[in-house]
């Protein structure tokens, strides 16, 4: 029997699974005791976005906390670690965190349309403030990804050419969105979680 823990794809199918089988367990019958199994696209939605949220959140956390740090002991030290890691690792996770962005926005939008709250959340109406200052912060951190961060580290990474001084520019740009994202991401996530579980103050 071939153990779907062995590959991406069967971990991530195991998990789906897991997770729906979960779903019909926990199932709690309505007021007339009848159990049913509609479709909740709202919930669907949500699920979906914590999901890519958490991939792009992490790594965000991920390059600030680790690899940045990592590469500059290394660049310290000497060692040929950087170059593995930025010829290797880093366009990969860089892949994966621009998509994830991408999919964390359209999957945050979906579940603004299906609250009825889209209009709302984006113009900060009223019962929207909370949510709608977390969809914003989405937002701008999207732009920097793909704006900013993304063409820059293209050129530090050399995946477009760049001279010396253009790369150590784009070093600093990068850097400094990636960082801006870090500090948004903490009064995002707040106004994401605060909208239906509330303020913590």
């Amino acid at each position: 029997m071939v153990n779907p823990l062995q590959s991406r794809t069967g971990t991530v199918i195991t998990g789906v699974i897991l997770a729906l089988i979960i779903a019909v367990l926990l199932k709690t019958p309505d007021a007339n005791g009848v159990i049913t199994y509609a479709v909740n696209p709202l919930e669907i939605n949500v699920w979906l976005h914590a999901i890519v949220g958490i991939a792009w959140v992490g790594l965000l956390y991920y390059f600030n906390g680790i690899q940045i740090p990592a590469v500059g002991a290394a660049l310290a030290d000497g060692d040929p670690g950087p170059a593995a890691i930025n010829k290797y690792i880093a366009p990969r996770a860089l892949f994966w965190f621009r998509w994830a962005a991408v999919l964390t926005w359209i999957t945050g939008v979906g579940a603004l349309q299906h609250m009825g709250g889209l209009h709302g959340a984006f113009t900060f109406a009223e019962g929207w403030q909370v949510i709608g200052m977390g969809a914003w912060l989405g937002t701008i951190m999207l732009i920097n990804v793909w704006v900013l961060i993304w063409p820059n580290q293209q050129k530090i990474l050399g995946l477009k050419e760049a001279s010396p001084e253009e790369i150590a520019k784009a070093k600093v740009v990068a850097l400094m969105a990636s960082r801006t994202n870090t500090a948004l991401s903490f009064p995002m996530l707040l106004g994401m979680t605060s909208f239906g579980h509330g303020l913590p103050f």
